[in-house]
């Protein structure tokens, strides 16, 4: 090898050691149900986390590092959750989880993140349980819960509703228990010898059990229906109800209500029924945050539809992962922990905070009621279902930190998360 050829192999490998060598792209994993009776909420999450990274990644990425979704369909089963995150993580290695509709899945796979050092972030996952008795350091829940929603429920059912008589139809697992036990807390209705009650089957509802469950409300003389279903099984009944002409007897009550329930059931039953969300994309409009109507116009330009609380929720999830990993300088989960309890951001909505007591997510709750049919087709493409009739503040919504604790001591848990 002459003088010439060393200089050029030497300069050649300098070049190669200097140049800027593209960096891993920073997976994040969407756990959300593809199939099955929560498919639509699933859908949403889809939509909602997409439409996050994208503009992440046109804005730069986090620290630099393109954001990849990584997703798995849970259908709904919770062993298969838990399943889903552990390869995300062991095969993957995401740097977090999120995503869930039923509370079942979003605690299972939650416990699963956290046996693997990963932090879990909860979308729609309603139960107590979730952030309360089997809340751990891993887990954060960007949603309200069964309790904030009965509590700002009970302002509206208390005044317009008060001395009624309720019948409850419920899912029977964890949600369901915690959201009927909420709801009877704050609307005085807990005797059930007075306000009866029914549990349908979960996951394998069928047409006969709802129809079995609406004939003893109606046969109970109730004048307030309690319907806590979600999803597929909420459509499903609300529309036999509707057929049966319970609406006309009775004020139906959907605690946790989405805009993906109002479109399958569709404007003509949906009329006048009451829940609660912790958002909708009529909220940034009324109270005028406009990052959540940025988002709303986003959402509906790509998509031809308006975003529901689910599709929030992604989105604002994706979101705060960036912020958590931009303020900590770090992907480690101890430091994003670190960066996101006690946190408080504005981003959709009003001021929310990562509860540091807990890890629930601290926020307004608002009811709303399905408006009149020509008022949704009216609207933006038809998806104008909801008015919203009152708000709770975040302070007074959430479980204060004793009513935390004794939820804590009654099933043998420690008082601080571990």
């Amino acid at each position: 090898m002459d003088r010439r050829q060393s200089i050029f192999i030497s300069c050649l490998l300098l070049l190669l050691a200097t140049a800027p060598v593209a960096a891993e792209t920073l997976k994040i994993g969407l756990n959300y149900p593809q199939t099955g009776r929560y498919k639509d909420q699933g859908l949403q999450q889809r939509l909602g986390a997409f439409l996050a990274v994208d503009e992440i990644n046109a804005a730069g990425g986090i620290r630099g590092q393109e954001v990849e979704l990584v997703i798995r369909n849970t259908g709904g089963d919770p062993d298969k959750g838990a399943r889903n995150t552990a390869d995300l993580i062991d095969n993957h290695n995401v740097g977090m989880v999120f995503g869930g509709v039923s509370s079942a899945v979003a605690i299972s796979s939650g416990q699963a993140a956290k046996a693997r050092d990963r932090i879990y972030f909860g979308t729609l996952t309603y139960s107590n349980a979730t952030t309360g008795s089997a809340g751990h350091t891993h887990m954060f829940r960007e949603c309200f819960n069964a309790w904030m929603a009965a509590k700002a429920l009970s302002q509206y059912l208390s005044t317009d509703l008060a001395n009624k008589k309720y019948f409850y139809i419920t899912a029977d697992y964890t949600w369901g228990w915690s959201t009927e036990k909420s709801v009877r807390k704050f609307s005085n209705t807990g005797d059930k010898n007075a306000h009866p009650g029914v549990t349908t089957p979960f996951p394998q509802a069928y047409i006969a059990d709802f129809k079995d469950a609406l004939e003893q409300a109606d046969q109970s003389g109730a004048e307030v229906l309690v319907m806590v279903l979600f999803g597929d099984d909420m459509v499903r009944a609300i529309t036999l109800a509707y057929e049966m002409g319970l609406k006309d007897k009775m004020q139906i009550v959907v605690p946790n209500i989405t805009l993906g329930m109002a479109r399958q059931a569709g404007p003509t039953i949906m009329e006048g029924v009451i829940g609660a969300s912790p958002w909708v994309w009529q909220a940034p409009f009324q109270f005028g945050h406009e990052r959540g109507q940025e988002f709303v116009k986003s959402f509906s330009s790509r998509y031809e539809m308006m975003p529901s609380t689910a599709a929030a929720s992604a989105y604002s999830i994706v979101y705060q992962y960036k912020d958590a990993v931009e303020r900590a300088r770090s992907t480690e989960t101890a430091a994003l922990i670190d960066a996101l309890e006690g946190h408080n951001y504005t981003l959709l909505k009003d001021e929310q905070t990562w509860r540091a007591l807990d890890h629930q997510n601290q926020q307004t709750v608002y009811v709303v009621k399905s408006k009149p049919r020509d008022q949704v087709m009216a609207g933006e493409l038809g998806n104008d279902y909801f008015e919203i009739i009152s708000h709770l503040d975040a302070a007074t919504a959430i479980q204060t930190p004793d009513e935390w604790r004794q939820e804590r001591r009654e099933t043998g848990k420690p008082l601080t998360l571990q």
